[in-house]
């Protein structure tokens, strides 16, 4: 019997550029797994793709700036391009600056996203393409995945329009969340990293409704997600890390420090408090701010004595006098954070801080900036020295080519330190078989203001 092969026709290919947070990172993975299920394929530069995807930012005025400068290289670069993501709410200003675009699209809009791509670059699969499976794109390093529980955000804080660009919180089913979780650890994830507006209020909207997994119910709240998260395996029998972002300090909070002390998550919180000042916050219409933070802050280390905890703060916010600001530079020296990230106050189109009265002066911005890290940079110098000589578990990140030597480097993150955000451990003189996602103990031998140094233990 004789046998003829048929040609598909050549799969049409997608570009993607993404910017702004991990939660705009997960939404471009989700259109690429999407698209790529259709029958399109990924182009890794601006001349070989088809059409050009660029999911954009709209939070900061520096934010758009940037997002219209990719819109207006992907257009120079390649001619096709189609927008989408928090800027693409306002449509009107990007085809004011950028009339060639051929489709924009709003935040978490994956369908339109999809039509948008079928429309100007048709799929060129062949029959029975749709019937063969296709593993989920991934935009980071395969042994770390975000993983987004909820979609917008149910606050009102004066300087952000998030809710406005994002919609109110939208939880996701927890057994959905649960199952995206076991497949990515079973995929090779090593370190999830759960990610929304506002974890603590996961499951507020649904009111933690519960569902059935693994044969118990499990309700949408983030201390029984945190927990059924920490009891998930490899095949290999190993236990992924679970990190914790965006984590408002509400009550219930205090209930997933004793999972990390038992080793069930990774004993790292970031929570965006943003300010100390109790006038400053007020402005901003910060929630849960009543709580003490500095006595919780003390109970959840003598609980979990290695939690790490880190947080951002806006300097220069409206109304903010000298004396708001030593509040915070006070509280700061007494709080001890390990991680410290600030930001200079920017007007937002939109936000309500906008029509505050005092604004603060950019040259006072700019030296309340300056302050604010000098403390927080001698803090995390402190903290990092007290951890020389003591041996660190570390994830692996990457992996570098011998020197004239033959000595081989490597650069991973200890459990206090969160991809892109954080600090980084530098390791010399390791094993040629060493690989990234290997989590390894490593001896400190040395320290500066933000990284860890030492070998493999």
């Amino acid at each position: 019997m004789n046998k003829t092969a048929t040609q598909l026709p050549e799969a049409k290919k997608v570009g993607m550029v993404s910017l702004g947070c991990p939660k705009a990172l997960v939404d471009s993975e989700r259109i690429l797994t999407r698209l790529r299920a259709d029958g399109y394929a990924m182009s890794p530069d601006y001349t070989g793709a088809d059409v050009v995807l660029v999911n954009t930012c709209g939070f900061l005025d520096s934010a758009k700036e940037e997002s219209l400068a990719a819109i207006g290289e992907a257009i120079a670069e390649n001619g096709r391009v189609i927008v989408t993501g928090c800027m693409g709410e306002k449509a009107d200003a990007i085809r004011a600056a950028h009339p060639q675009v051929l489709a924009v699209t709003g935040a978490h809009q994956y369908e339109q996203v999809v039509e948008a791509v079928h429309k100007h670059a048709p799929p060129s699969q062949g029959p029975f393409v749709d019937l063969i499976p296709q593993p989920d794109v991934k935009l980071t390093p395969r042994h770390y995945s975000y993983l987004k529980i909820s979609e917008g955000c149910n606050h009102s804080c004066a300087f952000c329009i998030i809710p406005d660009l994002r919609g109110k919180l939208a939880s996701r089913r927890v057994d959905a969340v649960l199952r995206e979780a076991e497949k990515l650890v079973a995929a090779g994830t090593k370190e999830l990293l759960v990610i929304s507006q506002d974890t603590s209020a996961y499951g507020v909207d649904t009111r933690h409704e519960a569902r059935t997994w693994k044969g118990r119910e499990v309700r949408a709240h983030m201390t029984d997600l945190a927990r059924e998260l920490g009891q998930l395996k490899a095949p290999d029998g190993e236990q992924p890390w679970v990190r914790l972002h965006y984590v408002y300090p509400y009550p219930h909070v205090d209930a997933v420090i004793p999972l990390m002390a038992e080793g069930l998550l990774t004993p790292y919180l970031d929570i965006p408090f943003q300010h100390a000042s109790p006038k400053v916050l007020k402005a901003m219409k910060r929630p849960a701010n009543e709580a003490k933070v500095l006595e919780r802050l003390k109970g959840w280390r003598e609980i979990c004595p290695d939690i790490a905890v880190r947080s951002s703060f806006v300097v220069g916010f409206p109304g903010e006098t000298e004396e708001d600001f030593q509040y915070l530079l006070d509280w700061l020296e007494e709080a001890q954070l390990d991680r410290v990230g600030a930001f200079r106050f920017e007007p937002v189109e939109g936000a309500q801080a906008n029509a505050l009265p005092d604004h603060v002066p950019e040259e006072v911005k700019e030296e309340r900036y300056a302050r604010v890290m000098e403390v927080t940079e001698q803090i995390s110098a402190a903290k990092l020295e007290a951890k020389i000589g003591k041996t660190l578990l570390v994830i692996i990140d990457e992996v570098g080519e011998p020197d004239e030597d033959g000595d081989i480097g490597a650069t991973g993150r200890s459990q206090a330190d969160a991809p892109e955000i954080d600090g980084a451990v530098y390791l010399r003189n390791v094993a040629a078989t060493l690989k990234s996602g290997d989590i390894v103990q490593v001896e400190i031998e040395d320290a500066d203001a933000h990284d860890l140094f030492g070998v493999i233990a």
